[in-house]
């Protein structure tokens, strides 16, 4: 890590002195050196991609109550922002995100579960849905994701809860089981919030776009 972070530092010095690297105002070489690399360390790691998965469908509506009447079902709150690498907010996203009920069935004729946000001005999401069960094939909880914003890269991904029993097993061991990607970054703690009325989960999820 020293090596690389001393080779960085020397191939900018190079890049300053020929002229590669300069700074609009009168930068000196140490604190223009100094000024890229604050910026570096601001950027922000793009979210990790992810599977589709088979259950995909096109035409979600867009709306953030995903919850049904009367459907059984620990209700879930899921919000986060929508960002570049830089840390910049993505104007004009669409976030598609599906995920299974309560018992890890999939809709297929109807769009229980499903939606498409047209964010447009707003850069930050929120949905009201259900904590998704477990199924056979891929027994960990998740939640999918296809994000598209102009100018930045499709984003499919996932997302986990670290409250996921699944996680309590032996994870590698079980992933190679069941032929399953595994991202701990895209693990998220979740918040049991007090509402006054019943109990309500919490998790956020920002999503890290990469430029076009």
């Amino acid at each position: 890590m020293i090596d690389k972070t001393l080779r960085r530092r020397t191939f900018l010095e190079k890049c300053i002195v020929r002229g590669l690297l300069v700074g609009a105002a009168a930068f000196s070489q140490t604190r223009l050196l100094a000024a890229w690399e604050e910026a570096q360390a601001r950027a922000m790691k793009p979210t990790t991609p992810d599977d589709l998965g088979p259950f995909y469908k096109k035409g979600a509506p867009n709306k953030a109550n995903l919850r049904v009447a009367r459907e059984p079902g620990l209700p879930l709150r899921i919000s986060g922002k929508i960002l570049d690498t830089r840390g910049e907010p993505v104007h004009d996203a669409r976030v598609e995100l599906w995920h299974a009920d309560q018992k890890g069935i999939y809709d297929l004729q109807g769009y229980r579960y499903r939606t498409k946000l047209a964010l447009d001005s707003a850069t930050d999401y929120q949905v009201e849905t259900i904590m998704p069960g477990h199924y056979a094939a891929r027994p960990v909880q998740h939640v999918h994701y296809l994000i598209t914003a102009p100018g930045c890269k499709p984003l499919i991904t996932q997302l986990y809860f670290a409250t996921d029993p699944f996680f309590e097993s032996d994870a590698h061991k079980d992933f190679k089981k069941y032929l399953l990607k595994f991202h701990h970054e895209s693990i998220r703690p979740v918040t049991l919030l007090d509402e006054g009325t019943l109990p309500r989960s919490a998790v956020t999820f920002d999503l890290i776009l990469e430029k076009a």
